[in-house]
């Protein structure tokens, strides 16, 4: 029984690897099937995969065929790195870059000009302060200052012009309110001054965002535009477009936030010297207000009143 077994064992494995044998001849094009017999058949093919060696027609026809998938997808490796993509981006997308590394250079240059205008005018209103602190009139003020420059300088000539033009008049109160306006333009026009630029820093920080975003909306609209005409979603092909139209919105960012960061500094600097400012409108209107008391104390109804009493 064992033997038996045996020997339909062997036939199976025979049978099967004669099996084996005729379907990797007829897997191979052109040859011809043999059995150990030595009796020729002819390779069965597939009537789909057959063609003729006597037509070359059909031979380019179908190498022809063979090759329209591979020109349907045209993938082309490309540079992927800032300026590749700011020279393949469209004209409207280069033209909003371009206006935004402006807007970020005008940022940086207010920041400097603005940082030793700041600095500068800071020192200066300081040290004029401290120059002035043991003055006992507005001409000997004047005389500490020297030819400052700074607005402390003009404070004083207005209250100097001002009690000057008030000759003769008895009234201090409106001695001083006239000065006070005075004090009051020149204070409004310095705060002018030193904010000047800090409006441009505003616009910047608030609307640079939404350009580069339209920039963004405008590059993928055309990234679309060309998928629909590619017909192919193939990431490789599509890439590049949306990258470069991303890359509008990052200009953006680039300048808004450094402006808001820089307006919100000089907000505090500016507010810190026109505190300054402030307190030299406060040490002028002291002085103009002794020496109003020392004429009146010198003048001849002063000396009448003394005497009466």
């Amino acid at each position: 029984m064992f033997r038996t077994i045996l020997k339909f064992v062997a036939v199976l494995t025979f049978v099967s690897m004669m099996g084996a044998v005729s379907s990797a001849q007829q897997n191979t094009p052109g040859s011809d099937h043999k059995i150990s017999t030595g009796t020729a058949v002819p390779t069965a093919q597939p009537a789909a995969t057959v063609v003729s060696p006597t037509t070359p027609a059909d031979n380019g026809a179908a190498a022809a065929d063979a090759a329209k998938p591979l020109k349907a997808m045209p993938v082309t490796l490309r540079e992927l790195s800032p300026w590749s993509m700011f020279l393949s981006a469209d004209l409207l997308v280069k033209a909003v870059m371009i206006g935004l590394a402006f807007a970020s250079l005008v940022t940086w240059t207010i920041f400097i000009a603005k940082m030793f205008e700041l600095s500068l005018v800071r020192r200066r209103l300081r040290a004029a302060l401290s120059k002035i602190a043991d003055s006992r009139s507005l001409a000997e003020a004047q005389f500490a200052l020297g030819a400052s420059g700074t607005v402390l300088s003009s404070l004083l000539a207005a209250a100097m012009r001002e009690a000057r033009l008030s000759a003769g008049i008895s009234s201090d109160a409106g001695v001083k309110e006239r000065a006070a306006s005075s004090f009051s333009e020149i204070v409004r026009a310095e705060a002018r001054r030193i904010r000047l630029g800090m409006g441009l820093l505003a616009t910047i920080g608030a609307t640079s965002p939404f350009v580069g975003l339209f920039g963004t909306v405008w590059g993928i609209m055309n990234s679309f535009i060309g998928i629909s005409k590619s017909q192919t979603t193939n990431l490789a092909v599509v890439a590049p477009g949306i990258a470069e139209a991303l890359l509008a919105t990052a200009f953006g960012l680039v300048a808004a936030i450094p402006a808001v960061i820089i307006y919100n500094h000089f907000a505090r600097v500016t507010k810190g010297y026109l505190e300054l400012v402030g307190r030299s409108q406060g040490a002028a209107g002291r002085l103009l207000s002794r020496d109003l008391d020392r004429t009146h104390v010198g003048s001849p109804r002063a000396a009448n009143s003394r005497a009466a009493e």
